[in-house]
């Protein structure tokens, strides 16, 4: 399998792997603590490599997650475009930030990414969500450091550009 293939493989494969972790039940004491993982996978994407991570694939992830996990179809694509271009507007600026300061707007971007879905499900007619909804983020980024030196790892390992 040439380089070219196996770095394709191993990007799917990554966004694949985000969109089954979210999709793993907890226990409901535990549900406030899961991260979102194709929010944390694309953000990885779009910083190492800008060129794979466009708005349309953020678009058609979101929509496939809206899918899987069956809420209002265009929900989770709107989060993900509205990351994703966050991202690859400041994308210059964050890839050389420091870990901890990567790590505080890997946090501000999941913060927008609540309140985004808190303003979606509002006015589809659901009530505002309770205070430990917004524990998620913070997991998210705590789990950003860790998560970004495996995926980096793996891929200087499989020596993919």
């Amino acid at each position: 399998m040439n380089r070219q293939r196996l770095a394709q493989w191993w990007f799917v494969g990554t966004l694949v792997f985000a969109l089954l972790a979210m999709l793993v039940p907890l226990p409901a004491a535990l549900q406030p603590f899961k991260p979102y993982w194709p929010a944390l996978v694309l953000l990885y994407w779009a910083l190492e490599s800008g060129d794979r991570v466009t708005l349309g694939l953020a678009f058609v992830t979101g929509l496939a997650a809206d899918l899987l996990v069956g809420v209002l179809l265009g929900e989770q694509a709107l989060r993900l475009t509205a990351l994703v271009f966050i991202a690859l507007r400041f994308r210059s600026r964050l890839r050389f930030f420091p870990m901890w300061q990567q790590t505080l707007a890997v946090l501000a971007l999941l913060l927008n990414d609540r309140i985004l879905l808190t303003i979606v499900r509002v006015f589809a007619g659901d009530a505002l969500p309770p205070p430990s909804w917004w524990i998620s983020p913070f997991v998210g980024a705590a789990l950003w450091p860790f998560l970004f030196l495996l995926l980096d790892d793996l891929r200087m390992r499989l020596r993919i550009q």
